[in-house]
């Protein structure tokens, strides 16, 4: 299993071959083109099922891992970008709310307190792997039934972890964040921007925009 950092990549490489995103996230997709980050988009189709016992931690990062190294795998010769994101309440951790009754019940949960969001990311090219782990809280105010019904009916929970999204309606909801406004949107740009400077992958490119 791994932790922190995975694998350190030995030198940059000059000539990087295009990022490979490995994520079907539109919300992903947009926080690389915020930074002006080239890439195309290949989502990678792992199983996502929690093991008996596991950590929200070692959950995340096992998942992110197994989806860089699809697709890596499907991609040969190329740096592929992978993430994976859970919201947790008191060592319990949401994904994506299946239905209605799910959702209703993540966001009651959600209600008045503080939970914590966990993005694992990952980098692969060929048989390096590396990797980090942005950890942040977030503080919900009070939501009556009414408004989690109706927040769900938006159909912004839907295929969220946690049954939000911060940069949506659900901005509305937060009091407070500790940590990284990107990685709880599901790409932590600090550490992402860090371990594609040292993959060679260039940031800031000029006619990459949002």
């Amino acid at each position: 299993m791994l932790a922190g950092t995975f694998f350190a990549l030995p030198t940059p490489m000059p000539n990087a071959t295009p990022l490979v995103l490995a994520s079907a996230s539109p919300r992903r997709s947009e926080l690389l083109r915020q930074i002006g980050v080239a890439h195309d988009i290949l989502p990678a189709d792992v199983d996502e099922s929690v093991r008996p016992n596991e950590a929200p931690e070692d959950y995340v990062r096992r998942v992110c891992e197994a989806k860089a190294r699809a697709g890596a795998a499907a991609s040969p010769g190329r740096v592929v970008l992978a993430a994976d994101t859970a919201v947790v309440v008191e060592g319990e951790l949401f994904g994506k709310p299946r239905d209605l009754t799910q959702g209703l019940a993540m966001l009651r949960a959600l209600s008045g307190r503080t939970h914590r969001v966990l993005t694992a990311i990952a980098l692969a090219h060929g048989s390096v792997l590396e990797g980090a782990l942005s950890d942040s809280r977030v503080t919900f105010r009070e939501l009556s039934d009414a408004q989690c019904r109706c927040y769900w009916n938006t159909g912004e929970p839907q295929g969220k972890a946690g049954g939000y999204a911060i940069q949506g309606f659900a901005a509305t909801f937060i009091t407070r964040l500790e940590g990284s406004y990107s990685g709880v949107m599901g790409l932590p740009l600090a550490e992402t921007a860090r371990l594609l400077d040292r993959a060679g992958v260039p940031l800031w490119v000029a006619g990459v925009s949002m």
